[in-house]
């Protein structure tokens, strides 16, 4: 997983994105581009957008605090 400079417009860490995509509570494919809610390492919910390339890898383009719309996505919700 690389991560675009992109992500970090909302000073989202690498570190966090990883994170939230490794323990992800919910993932969406759309096309080209994956989309993560999930942890970051204190726990707050991210959402993180990724493009997968052909080869399986994903690029980190996206990532913030878990805005309330998503909410709908997670189990039990």
């Amino acid at each position: 997983m690389e991560v675009h400079p992109s992500a970090h417009k909302h000073g989202v860490a690498d570190e966090d994105i990883e994170h939230a995509m490794r323990h992800a509570l919910a993932i969406d494919d759309q096309d080209d581009t994956r989309f993560y809610l999930g942890p970051s390492r204190s726990a707050d919910l991210l959402e993180v957008v990724t493009i997968v390339r052909d080869d399986g890898s994903e690029l980190a383009i996206h990532a913030m605090k878990m805005r309330p719309k998503y909410r709908r996505l997670l189990p039990g919700d």
